[in-house]
């Protein structure tokens, strides 16, 4: 399959895989505004993944000492190794919120192994994922509002007496989220005819929650699901349809290196159809959750010609 890699293109970073974990007990993102004290001593949380790390960051507030695992990838979160330090995160948390859909099967482990008593909230098990579905969850809008909202009723289990400040900062958070459903309001008035081929799944959810059609050849995609190279045919037909300019934009995640994704994004430019980047975690220079999926929007609206 294709190679991640620290590289994020046009976003210009040099993330890492960090060997330990990136801890936060701040008043993240526009979440913050006008947030009152914490009312008790901070919850330890634990994060496997920084596209969840943040927001619970943004949730929990002060009353939230929260240590995210993987806070940018130079490797694939499916087959991340815990170190000592990211065990101790773990063993210590009160709570600990994952992905699941088999993204991160190393954190349910290690919460199985180091800490059977921690209160876990999954992704998937939130929104009655399946196995063996795309398990890019945080692409799909319905599933982070649906997170959002048992992160934060899992919170107030928790830590009881803190369960107004945690109300307060869903509201903020929930206010912070309006432009990005306005970005997909917008691209999705507009997406009628309008087509996409990607080079992975990560970006599925928020496309389709756009209104648009994937066109994807489908032994193409059968092949990147299975985590196996895509056979010369069905490459063939990607390009010819980049070619033909039957899809309208190309979504390429800049994480990941290697020939083939490469010559889509080279047939794609060399064919006037425009690339649209996007990552498959928050990069390191964004500052909230939000904040990077509304910048993707923003290339994707602009790419459709609807800005």
């Amino acid at each position: 399959m294709f190679k991640k890699t620290a590289g994020f293109g046009a976003v210009g970073l040099i993330a890492l895989l960090i060997a330990g974990c990136s801890s936060s007990s701040t008043d993240s993102g526009a979440a913050a505004s006008g947030a009152p004290s914490c009312p008790t001593a901070a919850t330890p949380v634990t994060v496997s993944v920084n596209q969840w790390g943040n927001i619970v960051e943004q949730l929990a507030g002060q009353c939230g000492s929260v240590s995210t695992v993987v806070t940018a990838s130079s490797g694939d979160p499916h087959d991340y190794e815990p170190t000592t330090g990211a065990i101790a995160a773990f063993s210590k948390a009160k709570m600990v919120v994952i992905n699941g859909a088999g993204y991160d099967e190393w954190a349910t482990k290690a919460v199985q192994a180091n800490n059977s008593s921690a209160d876990v909230v999954s992704a998937a098990t939130v929104n009655n994922v399946q196995p063996g579905a795309n398990p890019h969850l945080w692409y799909n809008p319905t599933y982070v509002t649906n997170m959002a909202n048992a992160i934060t009723a899992q919170l107030k289990v928790v830590a009881p007496d803190a369960s107004s400040y945690f109300d307060e900062r869903q509201s903020a958070f929930q206010a912070a989220m309006k432009p990005y459903f306005a970005e997909i309001d917008k691209i999705k008035g507009g997406a009628a005819g309008k087509t996409y081929g990607a080079t992975e799944s990560v970006f599925d959810y928020m496309a389709q929650a756009c209104g648009l059609v994937n066109l994807t050849p489908a032994g193409y995609q059968n092949s990147i699901t299975n985590e196996s190279e895509p056979a010369p045919g069905d490459i063939a037909a990607f390009n010819a349809d980049l070619t033909s300019k039957k899809m309208s934009v190309l979504i390429y995640n800049t994480q990941t290196e290697g020939s083939v994704p490469n010559q889509l994004v080279n047939k794609a430019n060399s064919s006037g159809v425009p690339v649209v980047n996007v990552t498959e975690t928050l990069p390191a220079d964004v500052g909230t959750f939000e904040q990077w999926q509304i910048s993707q929007l923003q290339s994707l609206s602009k790419a459709l010609g609807l800005s």
